[in-house]
């Protein structure tokens, strides 16, 4: 239904019904509730236009995620989608691969009025500068869980969790344990990494070496691995940020004539259904993924009702499952 059928049903201008669509306050009532009146009986599926004129909403959210890629990021995005869906909203979901420009062009929609709020799943780093675009819309960061400011989170604390994967490694009698992380702007990576440490320290462990992948894919993960077993010494463990990451290094290893757990065990993080299918299968920090994103739209719906509400940050569950390579 065209904005000029609408105008001929309602018996009224097409300016009528564009100031109507605007939530204009200068058109009389009597002509409003005849645009209103048109657009039911036309039967605009799901009458979401007529939805939007009453609330001055588009019912739409925009979803920035890092990596789409990523099977955790996926998962979230699951999690979002079907809350998002009950609350009477739908998503509009831009790869933003954390770089400002590609968001930039994202937020557009923002200030167009064409969505009611915002989740990001961007690196904390980019924080400050996604603030400045923003601004005063609802918003809520997404996995990447902030300890300050004004912007609603949801994650979980990394560093225990990073310390839980790696303290199962050394009490599995594990001495050489390395890591593989990614990108240290992430939060959750330089969080992880401190964990690492920090159990290595505890521990009394002198073996230390931490290798960077150039992202979280499965053959970044190989090539990272392929660096550690190059290496002199070689560790009798690894833990990975990710659980691509952890696959890849699992191919690497057996690349190597090497068995897994016997010669090298592995860990990864996430809990993603691409742990249970490599062989073997791989124990894994377990996230919550789709309760994060469930979570994180039900934080975004209370900040686009009450824009004053109460900055909330919620720190959710994580446990490590154990399996096979481990």
């Amino acid at each position: 239904m065209s904005i000029q059928k609408i105008a001929r049903l309602a018996g009224v201008s097409v300016a009528t019904v564009s100031r109507v669509l605007n939530n204009s306050d200068t058109v009389k009532a009597k002509n409003r509730e005849r645009v209103l009146q048109a657009i039911k009986e036309s039967n605009y599926q799901p009458n979401l236009l007529a939805r939007q004129l009453r609330t001055a909403r588009s019912n739409m959210i925009l979803v920035m995620v890092s990596n789409i890629a990523n099977p955790f990021c996926a998962e979230v995005v699951k999690g979002i989608e079907e809350e998002a869906e009950k609350n009477g909203y739908r998503i509009l979901l831009c790869n933003s691969g954390s770089d400002l420009a590609r968001s930039t062009s994202g937020l557009q929609l923002l200030s167009g009025k064409m969505v009611d709020g915002i989740i990001t799943m961007n690196a904390l780093s980019s924080l400050p500068e996604l603030t400045t675009m923003i601004g005063d819309a609802p918003w809520v960061q997404c996995a990447e869980y902030a300890d300050y400011g004004s912007i609603s989170c949801v994650g979980i604390n990394d560093v225990d969790a990073a310390q839980g994967a790696v303290s199962r490694l050394v009490d599995g009698g594990r001495r050489r344990i390395a890591l593989i992380n990614h990108d240290l702007s992430y939060r959750y990576s330089r969080l992880r990494e401190r964990g690492y440490k920090s159990v290595l320290h505890v521990r009394e462990l002198d073996y230390q070496q931490v290798i960077y992948a150039s992202d979280l894919s499965a053959a970044a993960g190989t090539k990272a691995m392929e660096t550690l077993l190059a290496q002199e010494e070689k560790p009798d463990a690894v833990f990975a940020v990710s659980d691509s990451l952890a696959a890849g290094a699992l191919r690497a290893i057996a690349q190597a004539g090497l068995r897994v757990p016997e010669d090298i065990a592995v860990v990864g993080f996430d809990g993603t259904e691409l742990a249970e299918v490599v062989s073997p299968q791989l124990t894994t920090v377990e996230q919550p993924s789709r309760e994060i994103g469930r979570t994180a739209v039900t934080l975004l719906m209370k900040r686009i009702d009450n824009p004053d509400a109460a900055v909330e940050r919620v720190m959710m569950d994580w446990r490590v499952i154990s399996r096979a390579s481990a």
